[in-house]
C-alpha cells in the first residue's frame, strides 16, 4: 500500500496556494461537506483540538472521513508537548497546528515531536496513516505537515530566530490572539494590529518560508496578493452567505 500523500504539503512545496476549512466537528459533517470541498478546491480540514472538543478518541473517524475525500486532516492541539504532537499523528492526522510558539526553542520542540529520526524524536509507532505501508518510517516525515502559530507579540519580536528552524511547513499568523497580546482584545482590525500582521507575513516570506493566516471572503484577495500561501477559512460565514442569498432570492421573487 502507498503512503497517502499530504495534499496541502504537496501544493506548498510547488509554491501553490493551499486552502483549509474550519468549523466541522463530526465525521458525517465532513462527508456532507466533502463534495463541495472538492468542487471548491479546498485542500484540507482544520480539526479543532485546542478550543473545540476534538480529542484522541475522535481523531480516527475524523481523519478517516478526511481521507475518504482526499482532504488533508490538520489538527490543532492545545499544547506544545512532544508526546501530544506525535500521538495526534499516530491517530491519523496528516498535519498538526501548535499554538503559542514564541521562541526558537519552542519551534525546535515542535520538530522534535513531529518528525521521526534522524530529524526528530517522534516515538516509533505506526500511525493509522501507515497501516500496510512497508516503508512508512522512511517516508512519513515527507508527508507530515507542521504549522506553528505566531499569535503573541513576543513571537513577532522573536520571529527572525523562529524562522531559522527547519522542517516547519507554515508559520501561521493568528490575528485574534495577536491582537489580544498587543492590548487590543476583540479589535483585530486595529491599524496597529493590521500593521503587525502584515509585517510578520512579509518577514516570513522574506526569510524564504511559507506564511499562513486566517482570511475571510473579503480579505483573502489582499493576503493572496501579498504572497500568503496557506489560508484558513471558516465554513460558518460561508454557510451564512449562502443562506442569506437563498432567503433573499426567495424574498425578491415572492414580492
Amino acid at each position: 500500500m502507498e503512503l497517502r500523500p499530504n495534499r496541502i504539503k504537496r501544493k506548498l512545496v510547488k509554491g501553490e496556494i493551499a486552502f483549509i476549512a474550519a468549523g466541522l466537528t463530526h465525521a458525517d459533517d465532513i462527508d456532507a461537506f466533502g463534495p463541495a470541498a472538492n468542487a471548491a478546491g479546498i485542500d484540507g480540514l482544520w480539526l479543532e483540538g485546542e478550543h473545540g472538543g476534538v480529542d484522541a478518541a475522535d481523531l480516527g473517524n475524523l481523519t478517516r472521513a478526511c481521507d475518504l475525500w482526499g482532504l488533508t486532516s490538520v489538527t490543532r492541539i492545545n499544547a506544545n508537548d512532544q508526546g501530544l504532537i506525535y500521538r495526534t499523528f499516530d491517530r491519523g492526522a496528516q498535519g498538526i497546528v501548535i499554538p503559542h510558539v514564541n521562541t526558537r526553542a519552542e519551534a525546535e520542540n515542535v520538530v522534535e515531536g513531529g518528525k521521526f529520526a534522524p530529524i526528530g524524536k517522534r516515538g516509533m509507532y505506526t500511525s493509522r496513516q501507515g497501516y500496510g505501508v512497508g516503508d512508512y518510517f522512511k517516508r512519513a516525515n515527507d508527508e507530515t505537515l507542521l504549522i506553528v502559530l505566531i499569535e503573541d507579540i513576543i513571537a513577532v519580536e522573536n520571529l527572525d530566530e523562529i524562522l531559522k528552524v527547519d522542517n516547519i511547513d507554515v508559520f501561521f499568523v493568528a490575528p485574534s490572539d495577536l491582537a489580544t497580546s498587543m492590548g487590543y482584545i476583540g479589535d483585530n482590525g486595529n491599524a496597529k494590529v493590521q500593521k503587525t500582521i502584515d509585517g510578520a507575513l512579509a518577514r516570513i516570506q522574506k526569510a524564504g518560508r511559507t506564511a499562513g493566516t486566517l482570511a475571510s471572503n473579503d480579505s483573502v484577495s489582499k493576503y493572496a496578493a501579498a504572497g500568503v500561501k496557506c489560508f484558513l477559512g471558516n465554513v460558518g460565514p460561508w454557510i451564512a452567505t449562502g443562506a442569506g442569498q437563498f432567503t433573499s432570492n426567495a424574498g425578491r421573487a415572492g414580492k
